[in-house]
């Protein structure tokens, strides 16, 4: 298998069942994770992050430090938006995460319709990319087998929600897969000029 990125970072990492939480848990280790480290990790501005902030796409650090829900949430967006808008990419996760703007977005707030905390969503996106082996193509009859399996340990907090998790879940992936055939377009277009 070769290394890719981890979505939504400049991380390079073999993704694998699993492989989310072993690059992210020891990053947390002794704390949250301050702006320029989170600048560094997804390759964003910090303007940006502090724009997403005062929008109330994500609640602001305590003592200037990011938890790793806060910056799962942001991975999650920053995946997102090279594929949907920025509102786009923000309807779908409040689709399963209705407190987006929650000031507390470390634990899922079920009365005001969060599913899934944003940590847990987005090592289901990546388990989900590992079992899929991608390489060239997204074998989408496979997709929500994948998705099922992923996600079996899930447990809803409502009736429906899983269907509402397998579903923002398969649209992620799709969004994935997209970026990387926009990437590979863009790579032979490139290649085009040199020829």
């Amino acid at each position: 298998m070769k290394p890719s990125s981890l979505p939504g970072t400049t991380i390079e990492a073999v993704l694998a069942p699993g492989s989310a939480d072993r690059q992210l848990t020891p990053m947390f280790l002794c704390g949250g994770l301050v702006l320029s480290q989170v600048c560094l990790l997804t390759g964003l501005e910090g303007h940006t992050i502090h724009n997403w902030v005062k929008r109330k796409l994500l609640s602001p650090p305590v003592n200037k430090k990011y938890t790793r829900n806060q910056l799962c949430r942001i991975l999650n967006i920053n995946m997102l938006k090279d594929t949907f808008t920025l509102e786009q990419a923000v309807t779908l996760l409040g689709y399963i995460n209705g407190g987006l703007s929650d000031t507390a977005c470390d634990t899922p707030n079920y009365t005001t319709g969060d599913l899934i905390d944003d940590s847990r969503l987005y090592s289901y996106l990546v388990d989900c990319l590992a079992a899929l082996n991608i390489s060239d193509r997204l074998d989408f009859s496979r997709v929500g087998n994948v998705v099922r399996a992923a996600t079996a340990d899930y447990r809803s907090p409502h009736r429906g929600a899983e269907i509402q998790l397998w579903m923002v879940l398969e649209i992620m992936l799709t969004a994935w897969h997209a970026q990387q055939i926009h990437r590979q377009a863009l790579e032979m277009f490139g290649r085009m000029d040199r020829m």
